[in-house]
């Protein structure tokens, strides 16, 4: 049977000017203007020209050039991926998202009109704070000036700017999280992303916390730092719609909704994941290997669990579907209710605060309808 068009259509660059001491990403630094780089473009040029000519970009509603660091590999590089999108792929007809990331070391003037003027409509800046204490210590290129001078030059351009930015990091006191946030609002940013430090395996912060040399916040601190940024940005009006993700109204990411709301992605280059699915089967590939593989029954548990990560929830009509193949379904949704994770208002089942706090138990639950 065959799939699902692709909807989104998400680019990995694998390369930064250094890795951060916490990234486990499929990421490596290289020097700019090295040979690796232009052969690397070149391929996926390539890619995009062959998805094209199998019509596999026809119905593409996002693009996203992901990283790593999209801006890390120059000018000409960056205009030749932007340009082979734009030839290949209907930008206006669709009205298609297309967001390029940005690390402010290597964002510059040029950068940003070149890609407006080849297509991209929103940019993606990695800030992580703008707190230079907090920028050294998770081995950032940049400065918090640096970041302020890539958001002003992005501004000249791009309405549509998301930053992310970084809670619950070693020596991070509530006053530098807040001070980071108000910032961000100060500076009229529409979309912000924050996500909590996460410790994961073989990475120079791994090592670092086995040795004792740094001490991670506990868990009700890191909550504590999610609630501040939560309270803060909703408070200037940027809506929570997912659980790492805020936006002004008109400003939230299609593509990052698209990967909760079970729409078939095609990613193209290293360590990009591409999901297929149709009525009976959803899969995950990466690197030619299969990381997932689920029938009717699990896709209906995973909509259930992914529609959780957003503010909107999952619809009565959606679980009615569910429920067709997950008997259980009500049952658990009642116990979730109970336990204070999800709640029922306008027709939708929708995460509570503690639900979002508590997401593994959540997500956890749900994906047990059908293990």
């Amino acid at each position: 049977m065959p799939h699902d068009p692709y909807k989104a259509l998400y680019i990995h660059i694998p390369f930064c000017v250094s890795r951060c001491g916490y990234c486990d990403f499929a990421t490596e630094a290289v020097p700019a203007g090295d040979a690796r780089i232009d052969d690397y473009v070149e391929s996926i040029v390539s890619e995009i020209r062959a998805k094209a000519h199998d019509g596999e970009l026809a119905d593409l509603e996002s693009i996203y050039i992901g990283g790593g660091t999209p801006t890390h590999i120059g000018l000409k590089n960056l205009s030749s991926l932007l340009y082979a999108l734009s030839l290949y792929i209907d930008l206006g007809r669709r009205s298609v998202e297309f967001t390029v990331e940005a690390n402010p070391e290597s964002l510059t003037e040029r950068m940003v009109a070149d890609a407006w003027a080849l297509g991209a409509n929103r940019l993606s800046i990695g800030v992580q704070s703008f707190d230079d204490g907090i920028l050294k210590s998770l081995g950032r290129a940049h400065d918090a000036q640096t970041a302020r001078n890539a958001i002003r030059m992005a501004k000249e351009r791009f309405e549509n700017i998301s930053i992310d930015l970084m809670c619950g990091i070693p020596g991070q006191t509530d006053e530098m999280l807040a001070a980071s946030i108000e910032e961000a609002i100060a500076l009229g940013i529409p979309h912000v992303s924050v996500y909590a430090l996460s410790i994961e395996p073989h990475t120079p912060f791994h090592r670092a916390l086995m040795e004792g040399r740094i001490i991670m916040p506990d868990e009700d601190s890191q909550a504590d730092h999610l609630e501040l940024a939560r309270d803060l940005l909703q408070s200037a009006g940027l809506k929570r719609y997912e659980v790492s993700n805020y936006a002004k109204p008109g400003f939230e990411s299609r593509h990052n909704s698209a990967y909760w709301q079970g729409i078939p992605y095609l990613g193209l280059g290293v360590g990009a994941t591409t999901m297929t699915q149709n009525s009976e089967r959803r899969m995950r590939v990466c690197n030619g290997q299969v990381t997932d593989d689920l029938d009717a029954r699990q896709m209906a548990a995973e909509d259930l669990m992914l529609g959780m990560r957003m503010a909107q929830g999952v619809s009565d009509e959606a679980v009615e579907r569910a429920a067709a193949l997950l008997p259980d379904v009500y049952a658990t949704l009642d116990t979730l209710a109970d336990d204070g994770l999800i709640e029922h208002t306008q027709a939708h089942w929708c995460p509570t605060e503690r639900g979002w706090l508590c997401g593994n138990d959540l997500y956890g639950r749900l994906l047990d309808l059908a293990p």
